[in-house]
């Protein structure tokens, strides 16, 4: 395991270090929750004019509500782990070229923006793949916004891949259960049970 993360600690200090003063505004925009906004605007646009309004609304509900789970989960990761942010491990002391202007708590394992990025990502994929062929340029988003963690200085690679793991499971388990109500809710009908 330790060599594992001593891997994981020169992985990231390489791709930390091949960011730039010129690219940093770019990442820091991709990182910043306030910035999807307009993105999340568009997706339940989508989800309503694809789906309609109860059957979109319905997608829409479920997306919130994996959203929550993810950033919910992984603060107890977090916490439960507590392995620190590279920004905080005093191995990487003055090695670690920070970008964000606030490190976040201590702790990183796992990533909640992955795991919310790539849980949106795979929800939105399994619910509208047969409609909308533009809901998988979503994996460039989350790729982006995982890779600007790392960018940044506060993740680890494997703080991502874990994070980003764990948003699609999540992902797919929220899906299953969305496709289980709307087979019980008159949108398809209910199967029999006899």
């Amino acid at each position: 395991m330790e060599k594992l993360i001593q891997l994981d600690k020169r992985l990231f200090l390489h791709l930390n270090h091949l960011g730039n003063a010129q690219w940093d505004g770019f990442w820091l925009f991709a990182t910043a929750e306030r910035s999807w906004i307009p993105l999340y605007g568009l997706l339940a646009l989508l989800l309503l004019w694809k789906l309609g309004w109860r059957q979109g609304g319905l997608a829409l509900l479920f997306a919130l509500l994996l959203f929550g789970f993810t950033d919910q989960v992984t603060g107890l990761i977090k916490i439960g782990l507590q392995r620190l942010r590279p920004c905080y491990d005093p191995q990487l002391s003055g090695v670690v070229r920070l970008v964000a202007t606030h490190c976040g708590g201590p702790y990183g394992f796992t990533s909640g923006h992955a795991g919310n990025a790539f849980g949106l990502a795979g929800f939105m994929m399994w619910v509208l793949r047969r409609t909308s062929k533009w809901v998988y340029a979503m994996w460039l988003w989350a790729g982006v916004v995982a890779y600007s963690r790392v960018y940044l200085g506060v993740h680890f690679p494997l703080d991502i891949l874990c994070g980003g793991l764990f948003g699609l499971l999540s992902a797919w388990v929220f899906y299953r259960l969305y496709a289980g109500v709307l087979d019980c809710t008159g949108f398809r009908g209910c199967p029999s049970r006899d």
